[in-house]
This record gives structure tokens, sequence and C-alpha cells, in this order.
């Protein structure tokens, strides 16, 4: 795992000047139920709403715009890498809270984490840094 920059220091220049990925939009069939569950599940908070558009983002600023759709959300979805203090603490605290994992924190082919799916089905995979260099070190071990 290369060493990153700083969140502060990508938020405001990018990393090494390059193209900054800082907001995206998300189909889903209810803004309000998915604004919730970001929001109660993993801690993200509201930038705005209007015109049945809310903007929620996470601690880094990365600003996700749910959009309601008139579609079917069915097929192929993005899925969703988000970092956490600690997965196994937040897996412990969702699944106690009813929260569904399709994986609960284990080696997956992307490393160490858990996955779990949210109202509109787009995966979401939460990983932390330390389990994450534990992993590949122990990978690296073997």
């Amino acid at each position: 795992m290369r060493n990153r920059p700083t969140t502060e220091a990508v938020r405001t220049t990018g990393s090494r000047g390059h193209p900054l990925f800082d907001h995206m939009a998300l189909p889903v069939s209810n803004v309000t139920k998915s604004r919730d569950w970001y929001v109660k599940n993993l801690d993200f908070k509201v930038e705005f709403e209007n015109a049945g558009i809310t903007a929620i983002h996470d601690s880094a600023g990365f600003t996700i715009f749910l959009v309601k759709t008139s579609k079917s959300l069915t097929g192929e979805k993005v899925t969703l890498t988000i970092q956490v203090k600690s997965v196994d603490r937040k897996h412990k605290k969702l699944a106690g809270m009813g929260v569904k994992f399709v994986n609960p924190p284990k080696n997956l082919f992307w490393g160490y984490g858990a996955e779990l799916r949210d109202p509109d089905g787009y995966m979401i995979n939460l990983w932390d840094q330390v389990s994450m260099r534990k992993a590949n070190h122990q990978k690296s071990k073997n």
C-alpha cells in the first residue's frame, strides 16, 4: 500500500496535483431513506437538500448527490469503498443495530474488510488502515 497524502492535503490540492474525485451522483429509489441510512450507519453528514436532491458528505469532504431515479435499480451497480476507524468495531456496532452484512470482517479479494448493501443494493466495502496493513503484511509473509 502506497503512502497516501493526508486527507486535508488531498482535499485541497489533490495528490501530486492530479485531478481530485470529490463528488458523485448516486441514483436511488428513495432519497430520504438513502440519506437516513448513510447518516445513521456510516456517519455521513447532510450538506444540502434542494430540488429533490440531497448531498451528503463523509469526514474527508467527499460528496455524494443522492438523486431519485424513475428507473429500476437492477443489474450491475457501483461499489462504494468506505474507510472507517475500525472495521471490526463498525461491524459490531452495525450488526448490533440489525444491519445485515454480506460478509463480516475477513480477508476478501480486495483486502481485509466487511461488505454490506445499502437500501438500493449498492455494495459497501468497509475497511480500515490498521487491519488492511496487518492483512497485507500477513499476506506478504505467506
